[in-house]
């Protein structure tokens, strides 16, 4: 039995003890150690585990200390588990739970210090202080250095720069009271023609232009001459696919001796088509030559909800539909601080400004050019529909067949504070002023002193008043037609004239009238021609007075005008719609050059 024993020991015996070891070692192994990490809500201080002995195991007392930054006060701990022993106080220890956890440690600025964020557009960086967010005491002046990167040039800082001291200059200086974020813009510069064609193959970006451009210019015969590919110029840039942010800053230079002969294409000029986002400002275009089909400007072909302003373009600009000096199509974009001086020539929407300005706006320009069409010529613009034109104006001839204006050839919104001296010759609805003023539009605080020539529906200021309004404004040229011809409005249909008045001779053969010459369901309020210098003591609507009622106030504060007298003709007095001098002059309007 002994040795039966003996042999079942010898047989089994560490298999016995290395089964028991194991079932011990599971019942009482070493205590599990979790990680703890240190962070910095915003990095406006540092935080420090004093312990430095992660990993712990739950239940151990870390010490911890957090720091601020300057201008920055320490606000509290937190975390996601475990617990503080004062979670208010920098200094002070934490006690680990039974995971990995992160402690964060919070700051807030003092109060009467500022952030200042500081960003840069590609074409270089902010030097000093740099690029990222800094903070400074009430009142502090902050260094501020921008440099450019090899080809580009620094345009200007934006932002809040309202306590920057000079935001056009790379080095300059803020001054801090506020909480302010601001960017440091960079352009890539375009010296010669090579520099000028090659952007056409960027998506977006800014550029300005470094110094004038001619025929002396390299790249000026393979691009843009007469020779330039295949006889066809310059090709425009911008295309319909090109739905990217885009500016242009001419600086106050110019292109000049630009050539497009490209009669078979669409949107052509320097710029065939720009979009929203794109913006061209300070820039001429100087004795230019461009021949397209539609959509063609001496600068931009089509214009949608882009913005074109302090431009100009001088030459010639021939095309079929949508044709404009500067301009040929502007939808809901914006020309402002703008002109055109030259010819301009094409069939329908032929303006001396802008072609087509389909809602959009058209503000403190001018053109001085002949402007040649068929349908909806204007010595600015050949139609607006639904758009504004302001504080504008036109000089020089228009020539057309139907809705030819001074101004506005067709228009169907908001003409005000403009004037044409433009000669106007046209065949039907031709105004000095306006062609065709359409429904539902209004025309105010404008007036027109150019001669007007047509066969139906011809006025000194406008030729068909269709639906429209015209209040407080004037004509002075001499109108000739055969029929429904008007010193004011040739044709007044189911609109309304008020505060308004004529002085040019009036000629035709049937509904002539001093002031209106057809009328319609329209009411004229208000309103005078002189009797003497329009040879007529009739019209549909109005007040016929002679030369001395004209030019005594009575007449018109009578009528309820907002007018004052004045001391001469070059003195204004802007509190009032209108100025005279009494028993001198005929009303002026306050606002006119």
């Amino acid at each position: 039995m002994l040795q039966k024993l003996n042999r079942y020991v010898k047989r089994f015996g560490v298999f016995l003890i290395t089964a028991a070891l194991i079932a011990a070692m599971a019942g009482c192994g070493p205590t599990a150690r979790y990680d703890l990490t240190m962070a910095v809500a915003g990095g406006n201080g540092t935080a420090t585990d004093l312990t430095n002995a992660s990993p712990y195991t739950p239940g151990t007392e870390v010490s911890i200390k957090a720091v601020a930054n300057s201008g920055y006060s320490f606000v509290d701990w937190t975390a996601p588990a475990g617990t503080f022993a004062n979670a208010d106080a920098p200094q002070t220890t934490f006690t680990m739970p039974a995971q990995n956890v992160t402690v964060i440690a919070n700051f807030a600025l003092l109060p009467g210090w500022y952030s200042l964020t500081t960003s840069s557009t590609p074409g270089g960086s902010v030097t000093e202080p740099g690029v990222g967010t800094y903070v400074y005491s009430n009142n502090t002046v902050v260094p501020l250095v921008a440099e450019a990167d090899t080809g580009y040039q620094f345009v200007g800082w934006t932002g809040n720069v309202d306590t920057i001291a000079n935001v056009g200059a790379a080095s300059t200086n803020i001054t801090m009271n506020d909480f302010y974020s601001i960017t440091a813009n960079f352009a890539l510069g375009i010296r010669d023609w090579y520099d000028l064609n090659a952007i056409r193959a960027k998506s977006g970006g800014s550029y300005v232009l470094m110094n004038d451009l001619d025929s002396t210019t390299p790249g000026y015969t393979n691009l843009a001459s007469p020779t330039a590919n295949g006889g066809k110029g310059w090709a425009p840039i911008g295309r319909v696919s090109d739905l990217f942010t885009w500016s242009f800053d001419g600086q106050g230079y110019e292109i000049r001796d630009l050539y497009i002969n490209r009669p078979d294409e669409n949107y052509v000029g320097l710029l065939g088509l720009i979009h929203e986002g794109w913006q061209i400002e300070e820039i001429g275009v100087a004795n230019v030559t461009v021949l397209g089909q539609d959509y063609v400007g001496g600068l931009v072909g089509g214009n949608y909800l882009g913005i074109a302003s302090n431009c100009y373009a001088t030459g010639i600009v021939y095309g079929s539909d949508h044709v404009g000096g500067l301009a040929g199509f502007s939808y809901e974009g914006t020309v402002s601080n703008s002109y055109y001086t030259g010819s301009v020539t094409g069939d329908s929407f032929v303006g001396g400004l802008v072609g087509d300005n389909w809602g959009g706006t058209v503000s403190n320009s001018y053109s001085m050019d002949s402007v040649t069409g068929h349908n909806r010529v204007g010595g600015l613009v050949g139609q607006s529909y639904d758009g504004t034109i302001s504080n504008s104006h036109s000089t020089g001839s228009v020539t057309g067949t139907e809705d030819v204006g001074g101004l506005v050839g067709w228009h169907a919104d908001i003409v005000r504070n403009s004037y044409s001296s433009c000669n106007v010759t046209g065949g039907e609805d031709v105004g000095g002023l306006v062609g065709d003023n359409y429904i539902p539009s209004t025309i105010s605080n404008s007036y027109s002193t150019g001669s007007v020539t047509g066969n139906s529906s011809v006025g000194g200021l406008v030729g068909d008043n269709n639906h429209g309004t015209v209040s407080n404004s004037y004509s002075t040229g001499n109108v000739t037609g055969t029929s429904n011809v008007g010193g004011l409005v040739g044709e007044n249909s189911q609109a309304s004239v008020s505060n308004s008045y004529s002085t040019g001779s009036v000629s035709g053969n049937s509904s002539v009238g001093g002031l209106v010459g057809w009328t319609h369901l329209s009411t004229v309020s208000n309103s005078f021609w002189d009797i003497q210098t329009s040879g007529q003591n009739a019209s549909a609507g109005g007040t016929g007075k002679n030369t001395t009622e004209m030019q005594d106030i009575a007449t018109f504060l009578g009528a309820g005008w907002n007018i004052t007298a004045v001391a001469n003709s070059s003195t204004r007095d802007p509190a009032y719609i209108w100025n005279i001098v009494d028993d001198v002059t005929y009303p002026f309007l306050s606002w006119q050059p």
